[in-house]
């Protein structure tokens, strides 16, 4: 489970690891009584904020170096638009990204690289990720609810 949830939410892996995924397994794990919701919740909401927080440090620490590279020339317009939207929403660009799956994985690393501060960084991921592991654990129960009932 914090494995899957890691690899969706990490930069680069996340681009092909749907968080259908996330849920399906998730969806398994609860009704065949292998976990609790509150159980699957917490593993996803750990290896989110791991994921996402690689993301971040590796744009935190490589992004200087990056955003002088041939990529960054080629893909500036992409790059102005994804800063723009942390200057615009700054803190709420977290939620934002944490619930958009498109951006997920690009996101945090897109927000390391704008030097956002990383104690911030930190706090607000952490709680942007325990209320996406919350809906996941919503989206599961009433995926049983819709179909037992």
């Amino acid at each position: 489970m914090p494995l899957l949830a890691f690899a969706e939410a990490c930069v680069g892996i996340g681009l092909f690891i749907s968080g259908a995924f996330l849920v399906i397994v998730s969806s398994i794990l609860f009704f065949t009584e292998m976990a609790s919701l509150p159980i699957i919740c917490a593993l996803a909401m750990v290896g989110a904020a791991a994921g996402d927080h690689v993301g971040f440090y590796l744009g935190y620490f490589l992004g200087p170096r990056l955003t002088r590279s041939r990529f960054a020339e080629r893909h500036q317009t992409a790059i102005a638009r994804a800063n723009a939207l942390i200057t615009k929403y700054g803190p709420l660009t977290i939620f934002i990204g944490r619930f958009v799956p498109a951006i997920r994985s690009l996101l945090p690393a897109m927000i390391g690289v704008s030097g956002f501060s990383r104690r911030v960084y930190s706090l607000l991921d952490v709680l942007a990720c325990s209320l996406w592991a919350v809906t996941l654990g919503a989206i599961v129960y009433f995926i049983g609810d819709a179909f037992q009932g």
